[in-house]
């Protein structure tokens, strides 16, 4: 009985530490089309929010380049559902749109065509969106981010 219960317990936790893992394993979801993982060379941006600075990673896609191309902007992206920010940008993105299955902390994503969204929450999803990057480290994002709307510039770095 004791066999049993360790194996169930160390079971779920590999499957919680697979699930919890970086932004940066992507490979597990349900595309409805291939999807470019590879960073972008020199696709480092600054994402600043408040007095904290965050890095992140664009993806080698053709939404992630056009996006870099508007940099800098600064934008007040609006709460939605206690786990993203969201602004609609002033035009239209190419899209690659495919079903993630879960939203990591920290993603960076194209919902449609023109709606950036930044997610500080994990949870499961069956919308789809044109993945753009990924914040490096997400430590503080939650808390940087969970006081409603709030003004964020994203520039290159």
């Amino acid at each position: 009985m004791m066999k049993r219960s360790f194996l169930i317990i160390s079971t779920f936790i590999s499957i919680f530490i697979s699930s919890a893992s970086s932004c940066s394993k992507k490979d597990d979801n349900k595309n409805t089309k291939t999807e470019n993982n590879t960073p972008m060379a020199n696709g480092k941006i600054k994402i600043k929010i408040n007095s904290k600075t965050f890095t992140a990673t664009l993806l080698d896609n053709n939404s992630a380049k056009v996006f870099k191309e508007m940099l800098p902007l600064t934008i007040s992206m609006v709460e939605l559902n206690g786990n993203e920010k969201y602004f609609d940008l002033p035009k239209s993105l190419p899209t690659n749109l495919y079903d993630p299955g879960a939203i990591q902390n920290g993603d960076i994503m194209l919902y449609g065509s023109r709606t950036l969204v930044l997610f500080y929450k994990t949870f499961s999803t069956s919308f789809s969106y044109t993945r753009l990057g990924c914040i490096d480290d997400t430590l503080g994002l939650a808390i940087a981010l969970d006081k409603g709307n709030v003004t964020i510039t994203f520039e290159k770095e």
